[in-house]
């Protein structure tokens, strides 16, 4: 099926929302980013810019593509700057309100049935998030990219109870064009990749506060002997000690079982400002990197 998109919004200027605009436009669709603060969209723009030259330096691709990629992306301070786009990619806070005040937001503005409402999000629920789009609840999906977005090849496609066939079957077709693996999956806690990455990255940690073993030796046998690429304590850095605690709790609330329940030493961590890499000390100390 084809996608029938040319000009891709995104809300939210961050690391993800950033990536999935900079994919967007090396791929040769227009990108729009909107985010409340400009200190976001700066900070998205010249990262934008940032990476493309690193591209051309390292030949990955010529000067005038990165050119035409930076001149796709167009930077708006306020939600009414999406107009014109049609499709809607979500990637701000994951905060189940928040998202869901956009949906009901995004769907007045976008009442064109080919418009599909997406969000970002690795663990809420689409199906809540379409609720509040209402007579839009159809449209809404799930196209979770992975961090770094340039980098991660694989989209998880999630279908809502409400997700309409068609708008699963471009949501997989637009994630092609954008030379992305898209593999489809079910609106469970946590979809595929975080209802089994998240247990494991858990199950780290009490290994730590159970004394079997200490940080470097956890990570050194799960990439040495897994063949994994990074250690779970150290991934755990990497993506940020409260988004994992914050994940765990979502799979803990929404199927209700004791096994999903943050470890407490993560937790503790996290109650310390001890977030990873973000805050320059989690598991690991990143303060001299």
């Amino acid at each position: 099926m084809e996608h029938g998109v040319s000009r891709i919004g995104v809300v939210g200027a961050g690391q993800m929302g950033g990536g999935i605009a900079q994919v967007a436009a090396v791929s040769g669709f227009g990108a729009v980013v909107h985010d409340a603060s400009a200190e976001a969209l700066d900070r998205a723009k010249a990262l934008h810019e940032k990476l493309l030259n690193r591209a051309v330096e390292k030949e990955r691709m010529t000067r005038d593509e990165a050119d035409a990629a930076l001149a796709r992306i167009s930077y708006a301070p306020s939600l009414d700057g999406l107009a014109g786009c049609d499709w809607v990619v979500e990637a701000i806070v994951e905060d189940l309100a928040v998202k869901r005040e956009l949906f009901g937001r995004l769907a007045q503005m976008f009442t064109d049935d080919r418009v599909a409402l997406a969000s970002n999000t690795s663990s809420i629920s689409i199906t809540a998030l379409a609720a509040a789009a209402n007579d839009a609840a159809p449209r809404v999906v799930g196209m979770h990219f992975f961090n770094p977005v340039p980098v991660m090849k694989l989209v998880e496609v999630i279908r809502g109870v409400q997700t309409a066939d068609e708008i699963v079957a471009r949501t997989v077709a637009l994630a092609e064009a954008m030379g992305k693996t898209p593999l489809k999956a079910n609106d469970r806690a946590g979809f595929v990749s975080n209802r089994v990455l998240m247990p494991m990255i858990n199950e780290a940690f009490r290994a730590w506060m159970e004394g079997v073993a200490e940080p470097e030796a956890i990570d050194g046998i799960m990439t040495l002997g897994c063949n994994h690429p990074m250690g779970p304590l150290r991934l755990a850095d990497f993506i940020g000690l409260d988004t994992c605690e914050h994940i765990m709790n979502v799979l803990h609330r929404e199927l209700g079982e004791a096994r999903f329940a943050p470890c407490p030493l993560l937790r503790q961590l996290v109650a310390a400002g001890r977030l990873g890499d973000k805050t320059g000390r989690g598991v690991y100390d990143h303060s001299k990197r």
